[in-house]
């Protein structure tokens, strides 16, 4: 019963915060960070109310949407950073993609979903603490490579994400979750568009990233448990 206690618990959180902040609860997408997990976990989530599922690499998360496609209303992400050469598995699979961070990226991801005949939702991730060993797009080439995006026919974007700097206090990542719905905010104002969601917030901070405007928190430990 780990599982759904867990869901529970994090249910309770995102609503306490979500009040907190004077924010909808509905708009809030609670999505298990599944990477690892084997689909039996995934299935025990499943039951206990989740439905939005990220993984953070193409084929083993094509793997596992293979193996748990008789669940019905289930929603796949991807939540890893994506290689050029494994745009056209992702887009076949993978409803919305979190991690479009580059101009080449965005040609291919355009053409893949372009020969499928889709319209891929895109979020556009942001390196907010401009680690080197970390994914994104670097704050300052934000803008540039939004305008490049919204030129591309095939792809919807619908956003952006961000993973900060680890910190033990999550006090700490309340700044960065500042900064990206910021940033959010600027690119609606200056190309006159709406951004549904934010991308931010994982196990041990998602109540902070809720309570500055994330409408998908991806939370695995907090779920599934440590990972073996």
């Amino acid at each position: 019963m780990a599982i759904k206690d867990n869901v529970e618990r994090i249910k309770e959180t995102v609503a306490k915060s979500a009040e907190k902040a004077g924010r909808n609860l509905e708009e809030i997408i609670i999505l298990g960070a599944s990477k690892t997990q084997p689909a039996e976990k995934i299935i025990e989530a499943y039951r206990a109310g989740i439905r939005y599922f990220g993984e953070n690499r193409v084929q083993e998360g094509i793997k596992k949407i293979e193996e748990l496609k008789e669940l019905k209303d289930i929603h796949w992400h991807l939540i890893g950073g994506l290689q050029t050469n494994k745009a056209k598995y992702a887009v076949r699979y993978f409803e919305l993609i979190h991690s479009l961070d580059r101009e080449s990226l965005a040609d291919e991801l355009d053409k893949r979903a372009g020969k499928v005949g889709k319209k891929q939702d895109v979020l556009i991730e942001v390196n907010v603490g401009e680690e080197e060993t970390k994914y994104g797009v670097k704050p300052d080439r934000l803008k540039y490579l939004f305008e490049y995006s919204l030129q591309k026919k095939n792809l919807n974007i619908q956003g952006l994400m961000c993973i900060p700097p680890y910190f033990e206090d999550k006090e700490k990542s309340r700044p960065y979750f500042v900064m990206l719905r910021k940033m959010k905010e600027e690119l609606e104002r200056e190309f006159g568009v709406k951004l549904l969601h934010l991308s931010m917030g994982m196990s041990h901070d998602f109540d902070v990233a809720v309570e500055e405007g994330a409408t998908i928190v991806r939370i695995g430990t907090a779920i599934f448990g440590e990972r073996k």
